[in-house]
């Protein structure tokens, strides 16, 4: 058995940064918003880097859990939000707007309900 205080922990931490990036973003309607002002460059620095700290934690769980609860969600392509991290923390320079405002779209919603959903079920 694993420590349950630390990976709620973890989750509440992915969960502040999910909720934090969704807020900040909102008014992100294309890839091209990143680009068009230096706030919108700001905002993608911001995100990467959240983003990042997110896959980072993921990997701390998978670690804490003994592999045990990620495969519990098999929804959510943990491997890929790992894989994401890996790939701002080596190649930050070569960040494509459009992978994050893809993920911004398309990924970042499923993933909070999720951790939510973990937080509950552990909380039990």
């Amino acid at each position: 058995m694993y420590d349950k205080t630390l990976v709620i922990e973890g989750l509440r931490n992915i969960e502040d940064s999910l909720i934090h990036i969704l807020n900040r973003t909102s008014w992100i309607k294309v890839a091209g918003d990143f680009f068009d002002s230096p706030s919108g460059i700001d905002m993608l620095d911001i995100t990467a880097i959240r983003l990042m700290a997110i896959g980072e934690e993921i990997k701390k769980i998978d670690k804490r859990s003994g592999g045990e609860l990620l495969l519990q969600y098999p929804e959510i392509e943990w491997k890929n939000i790992i894989g994401f991290r890996d790939f701002i923390a080596h190649a930050y320079f070569r960040i494509d707007a459009a992978v994050v405002f893809d993920t911004l779209q398309n990924n970042l919603t499923p993933l909070l309900s999720t951790i939510q959903q973990m937080i509950a079920d552990l909380e039990l």
